[in-house]
């Protein structure tokens, strides 16, 4: 990789649209994947981003349905419910020697990515930032704060620094992390009880830790019991005390998409959560009951 890198960034949503523009901003050469409707508005307006840490401004880039020449990365940013349909637009030829950079909820993700790509090419990355879709091209980036943590434990370390110094340099703080394992895990144990329990019972994050602080903190221990079991963190209070943080009228995408009536990530959090646990002979009957309720409730796609 060079000063100067070609990043493919597949499904440029509130996630993937807001990177998409801050690396073509400042200077590197961007191709988004996605359907032919979304990539022709891409190419003819680019990307229009509002944000308030990083300004408003619009961004040039290249879209096309299929990554069809090697790219030094290509930033996986479609959700889990998406992720099969999507990878049909990065066949593993084309992708060559890049980087394959998932920006997915979850753990399982990466085992599934190494079977199809080259494990030493997959590099996971956690993304803390509130980046909302409003329009095909048009990004609202809510959140005060855009932050990575990349890691990959097959992928050589040269590699990982040089993408995480381009992303820096575009906006999003972005640390190498040593620790896959941890860095997933943490993830996941703060993303699975906002997640399950903003969803379960169709409120938000204030609500949730007020009038039902209980099982939010049950929640919390059964995760941190299951990560630790893995190899990852373990610190209940630490979470909560994140929550408790947090702006009350909070909502995870999770239930935005419950409100909206689309595909709910919950086999690959609440369901994941669940293997790891019956894996390591972890007892979760708060997550096991919240995780069947939900499935109950909702129609998955």
């Amino acid at each position: 990789m060079g000063n100067e890198l070609t990043v493919a960034v597949l499904g440029p949503g509130g996630v993937g649209g807001l990177l998409a523009a801050l690396l073509s901003r400042a200077g590197h050469r961007v191709i988004c994947l996605s359907g032919e409707e979304t990539a022709r508005t891409l190419r003819t307006d680019g990307i229009r981003v509002r944000s308030t840490p990083f300004g408003d401004f619009t961004a040039p880039v290249e879209a096309d349905t299929q990554l069809r020449e090697p790219v030094d990365a290509c930033l996986v940013t479609v959700k889990h419910t998406a992720l099969d349909a999507a990878l049909a637009r990065v066949p593993a030829t084309a992708l060559a020697d890049g980087l394959l950079v998932p920006f997915l909820n979850g753990v399982e993700h990466p085992a599934a990515l190494r079977a199809r790509y080259r494990p030493d090419r997959v590099a996971p990355a956690v993304i803390r930032v509130e980046s909302t879709r409003v329009a095909p091209g048009v990004i609202e980036h809510g959140s005060p704060f855009a932050e990575i943590d990349l890691t990959g434990t097959a992928v050589p370390r040269t590699s990982l620094d040089t993408l995480a110094e381009a992303l820096t340099a575009a906006g999003p703080a972005t640390s190498v992390q040593d620790d896959e394992t941890a860095a997933l895990w943490a993830k996941m144990s703060f993303l699975a009880p906002f997640a399950l329990l903003t969803t379960h019972h169709s409120l938000p994050l204030g609500e949730i830790r007020t009038r039902h602080r209980d099982e939010l903190t049950a929640l919390v221990e059964e995760t941190a019991a299951i990560s630790r079991a893995c190899g990852g963190p373990a610190d209940p209070a630490q979470s909560l005390a994140r929550y408790d943080a947090f702006p009350p009228r909070t909502k995870s995408s999770m239930q935005r998409d419950a409100e909206a009536g689309r595909p709910l990530e919950l086999d690959a959090i609440g369901g994941a959560l669940l293997r790891a646990a019956e894996r390591h002979g972890v007892s979760a009957p708060v997550t096991a009951r919240v995780v069947g309720d939900l499935e109950r409730e909702h129609t998955f796609a």
